[in-house]
């Protein structure tokens, strides 16, 4: 697996979200800059709720 970064995410400020598709499907998201802090990780229902609202 690999992670992605978000097309959003700031090179400069330290604004880096990255996303990974775990091996059982889930959507992991996660800071670039700072992978010792873990990850979220969501399944592909909640993350698609959790898009619709944030594209409103």
């Amino acid at each position: 697996m690999q992670w992605r970064k978000s097309s959003y995410s700031s090179g400069d400020t330290g604004a880096c979200l990255e996303t990974q598709i775990t091996h059982d499907r889930l959507i992991a998201i996660g800071d670039s800059k700072d992978r010792s802090r873990g990850a979220f990780v969501f399944s592909g229902a909640a993350w698609s709720v959790f898009l619709r609202h944030v594209k409103g």
